[in-house]
Order: C-alpha cells, then structure tokens, then sequence
C-alpha cells in the first residue's frame, strides 16, 4: 500500500528525519537550487540506504564557452526568464552528486540524438500553436492582451513585464538549443551506498 502526501518545504532543508524515503525523484526542480551540492545531500540525507534518486536538470553543456559573449548573453537570458541561480554545467551536477556520496548508476544527456529538437515547440521556425506566440504577429497579440487584461484589472500589476521575461527566455531557450550549449534533458540516476552518504573528495582533492 502506498501513501501520497503533499508539502511545501524547502528542499535545501526537508523536514523529515534522515533514512525517511524508499524513492526520489526531481524533474526540472533542483536546477533552482543555489547550492547542488547541498540540496543534493540533503535528498541523500532522507534516501533509505540502498535506494535511488533520479532526476532531470538545466544544464550548460561541454559546448559553453564562458569566455564566448554571445554564450554568456544566452546563459543570462536563460536564467532571467526561468529564475535560475547560475547554470551548472552537467559536469558540475555530476560532480556535486559524486560528493554528496551518490554512485552513480547511469547518466546521459537525453537531447543528444534525439530525433526532434527539445526546443522545437518554442521555436518560431518550427510552426506550431505554442510557438505561434513567439513569432512577431503573435508577440504583437500576446503583448496587447496582456497590456488590456493588465489594464481592467484581470491580470496582476506587472504582467507585461512577465512576459517580457518569459519572451527572452524563450529567446535564450531556442537559441541555447539551437547551439547545443545549453540542455534542459540532463538525467541521471543515482544510489544511496549502504553504508550511507559519506562525502567523498573533489577530484583535485584525491588526486
């Protein structure tokens, strides 16, 4: 029998005792984290010994260049629009579940040879209603029915400035995609040791 239960914590400090849960799992949630590591230990922290975490996260990948301005720009763009810390890269990710005391099990970018671009629904060269908005006839709309909603009071004050974040975003996104700097696709899936998480050393450390 299984019991479901909802709520609202902070994921950097959980409100359950350490050894608490058979199972867990995060899709596109702990990227918000302003420490991996921390977060990371503390879902080691509530795992049962023996037991497994997986997850998607936001990441730069081997192609970012951070010395590249046109990158940089991307990356910011990004993290303005979705509310980001900085974006880890997905060997940072790796390596902060390495020293959270994780073994890892398996991990891929799954965007790397997929068959249709992860980006396509957001892209306005690859035509679709959810797209249709990004293009410059539906930015013309969108803008003016949130500026007119904004305006009799059906939307919240700062509306429009939303979507002027979300816009870029989404400029960020695609333009991310289209460079393959930048994945939203990371996966990994990792095991609490028997023994539990004990910290293990940064690679310049042990060597």
């Amino acid at each position: 029998m299984y019991c479901f239960m909802a709520m609202q914590a902070d994921f950097m400090k959980m409100p359950f005792a350490d050894n608490t849960f058979d199972a867990v799992y995060a899709i596109e949630a702990t990227c918000h984290a302003p420490d991996a590591l921390g977060c990371y230990k503390e879902i080691c922290r509530v795992l049962k010994p023996g037991q497994y975490f997986a997850a998607y996260e936001w990441c730069m990948t081997d192609s970012f260049d951070p010395k590249n301005q046109v990158h940089q720009k991307i990356k910011a763009e990004i993290e303005l629009g979705d509310g980001l810390p900085d974006i880890r890269s997905t060997r940072q990710c790796l390596e902060a579940l390495k020293l959270a005391g994780f073994e890892v099990i398996w991990e891929k970018d799954l965007a790397v040879g997929s068959p249709i671009p992860w980006y396509a629904p957001l892209d306005p060269r690859h035509f679709s209603l959810s797209s249709f908005r990004l293009t410059p006839v539906g930015r013309f709309f969108t803008r003016n029915m949130v500026k007119v909603l904004e305006y009799v009071g059906l939307a919240p004050e700062g509306s429009q400035r939303v979507q002027a974040f979300l816009e870029k975003a989404a400029e960020g996104l695609v333009a991310g995609g289209r460079k393959e700097i930048f994945t939203p696709m990371y996966f990994f899936l990792v095991r609490k040791p028997h023994s539990g998480c004990h910290e293990s050393r940064t690679t310049e450390e042990a060597s």
